[in-house]
């Protein structure tokens, strides 16, 4: 019908005009007061506090829409569980992160226990005791001498969150990446060498690469509590992202074109690129890089693994960085 072709929605309705919004000034000047006393770690958007806040929100919120449930029928594992006495202590002594302690009816004390029960304690985790059959369920199979503990699924941040935070820092940015390193030993090790020489952060592959473990937190000796980990869906597309925001990539392999304690690019933004021993770099990481550097090794040597390199060449970069700003 002919009454119907005009566009009621074309009317604007009264007092919809876009324009200044009423008391604009009054925000002006509130922005020219004192910013007032320092907001809390979590609130502070370049802090690492803050990222893990809301790296974990978007993780309760993706549980939220089924995203928990898609993953146990996948097969895997939200949560982590350590199993046996000796494992138990370890975790605890280098501060892993627990939710809830499980520990075994009438079980028989000794060194280890009591001090499981000394950490659970000072700590506040939640401790139950059970029987031998749901301690054996919550185990899944593993030889647990009556005590377990389950790890909490670890927050990872994004990766351009690292850059950010070193700029917001007042830092020259330092991140390592590792490029098909499965084992979370070797992860651990990067994140303790990334903490004692003030890296920025690690980035690691959301596929075929280690995560942050309970054998991670462990070997780490509690860095991963400070130094975050970002995933990559793509590492490569990350790399080249970390070069539009202005770093220089670095690959590490026996066969680069300089030593590592001579890196001229040192002292500027820098991605360290660490491949796994044996394989190395992948070809699209190491065309990716702009330099190949080496670590110097005897002939009679292989490679090193990933983390021993990443301590290495972290260790030359933080030397090179002090004789510049000498």
């Amino acid at each position: 019908m002919p009454g119907n072709s005009r566009r009621r929605g074309a009317v604007r309705k009264p007092g919809s005009k876009k324009g200044a919004t009423v008391g604009s000034g009054g925000q002006r000047r509130k922005g020219l007061e004192g910013k007032g006393p320092t907001p809390k770690a979590e609130d502070r958007p370049y802090h690492v506090a803050h990222k893990r806040k809301q790296a974990a929100e978007r993780q309760r919120a993706k549980s939220g829409q089924g995203g928990q449930r898609r993953q146990q029928r996948r097969g895997d594992r939200t949560t982590e569980v350590v199993a046996g006495r000796n494992a138990v202590v370890e975790a605890l002594r280098a501060g892993v992160p627990a939710t809830t302690v499980w520990i075994a009816n009438r079980i028989d004390a000794d060194d280890r226990t009591r001090e499981i029960l000394r950490e659970v304690a000072q700590r506040n985790i939640p401790l139950l005791e059970v029987g031998k059959a749901e301690l054996d369920r919550h185990a899944d199979g593993a030889v647990h001498q009556g005590v377990a503990m389950q790890v909490p699924p670890y927050a990872y941040v994004d990766p351009e969150d690292l850059v950010e935070e070193a700029h917001g820092l007042g830092r020259t940015p330092l991140i390592i990446a590792l490029d098909g390193v499965t084992d979370p030993r070797n992860l651990g090790a990067a994140l303790r060498s990334a903490a004692a020489f003030g890296a920025h952060g690690v980035v690691v592959p959301e596929r075929r690469a280690a995560g942050v473990t309970a054998s991670a937190w462990k070997v780490s000796a509690g860095a991963a509590a400070r130094v975050p980990v970002a995933r990559a869906t793509n590492l490569v597309r990350a790399l080249q992202d970390y070069k539009e925001a202005g770093c220089f990539v670095v690959g590490l392999d026996a066969g680069g074109t300089t030593d590592i304690g001579d890196l001229e690019l040192a002292t500027e933004p820098l991605v360290l690129v660490c491949g796994s021993e044996g394989k190395g770099l992948s070809r699209l990481v190491r065309e990716t890089c702009d330099v190949i550097a080496s670590i110097p090794i005897a002939a009679s040597t292989e490679s090193l693994n990933a983390g021993v390199a990443t301590g290495i060449a972290l260790y030359e970069v933080a030397r090179l960085r002090r004789l510049a700003s000498a």
